[in-house]
């Protein structure tokens, strides 16, 4: 039986510098972000590095405060109405997930309409870059002994002290990591690697991600201050049911719709026009 090594929770510290493992995960998350983003440049060509960048830089704080404030209000509303000055006591912990995915969703459509895009062409191009940054924020997690999973008998049982007992539970965080993150960028990444009918990359994300998740949450220990709530379901799992349909009606709704690849190209092109003209009027 494997018993957590209780990490310290600062991975590098150089003088009076210390980078947290979590903070240095979400660091790694961009990073990667940003390489893999480059690597599907050649399917959306009106996407420029200079606009991922652009994108990067807002995303960061679309899934700070979205993760945050849908911390506070998916999870504790009424602990943070009547505690108001700590909603942005972040270095309490306290993220959400889906929370910081309207958070990206809402920064993707307002650079989108800035850019004039079509929205569900930005998320099919962003989407694939995502999952690995999902593995290495529940790798995050393990290394700090944080939602831990349910009691097992199994022999790949994990005894997390930070729990208060001396217990052996799924280590749920490695099971997210593999399924929400290294699967489902595998899968999204070969679906996404051609052409695609638009907001087809979005759904199978959508559905990917939620049914992933929804599975793990049976290994996952849910919230004491919440545990289950209707249909024996936790909250996780009831905010990934609307993903799941939705991802089932965005994917019936993208049949025979264009590629990224031509309306973007197009764009390009009416853009490449449009600015001749100007030179030709001057």
């Amino acid at each position: 039986m494997f018993v957590h090594p209780e990490f310290d929770p600062i991975a590098i510290s150089i003088g009076p510098v210390a980078i947290r493992w979590y903070g240095l995960m979400y660091l790694l998350a961009f990073v990667a972000f940003i390489m893999l983003a480059k690597r599907r440049l050649h399917l959306f060509p009106a996407i420029k590095m200079s606009d991922v960048d652009n994108m990067l830089t807002w995303a960061v704080l679309g899934v700070i405060l979205g993760g945050r404030l849908g911390y506070v209000f998916f999870y504790k509303p009424d602990y943070y109405m009547a505690n108001p000055g700590e909603i942005l006591a972040i270095w309490e912990g306290g993220m959400s997930f889906h929370g910081g995915f309207l958070g990206v969703l809402l920064v993707c459509f307002i650079y989108g309409r800035y850019k004039d895009w079509k929205f569900f062409d930005v998320m099919d191009f962003v989407a694939p870059a995502v999952p690995i940054g999902l593995a290495l924020g529940r790798l995050g997690n393990f290394i700090n002994g944080e939602l831990w999973g349910r009691p097992t008998d199994g022999w790949w049982g994990v005894v997390f002290p930070q729990a208060g007992d001396a217990v052996a539970r799924h280590p749920s965080q490695l099971y997210q990591m593999s399924l929400e993150g290294i699967a489902l960028f595998i899968g999204l990444w070969w679906f996404a690697s051609k052409p695609r009918p638009r907001a087809a990359v979005s759904a199978w994300f959508l559905i990917g991600y939620g049914a992933a998740r929804f599975v793990v949450e049976y290994a996952r220990e849910p919230d004491r201050f919440l545990g289950t709530l209707s249909l024996g379901l936790s909250m996780g799992q009831w905010l990934c049911v609307p993903m799941i349909l939705g991802g089932f009606a965005l994917l019936a709704w993208s049949r025979n719709k264009p590629t990224g690849l031509e309306t973007m190209t197009a764009l390009e092109a009416a853009q490449a026009k449009a600015g001749k003209g100007s030179k030709r009027s001057k």
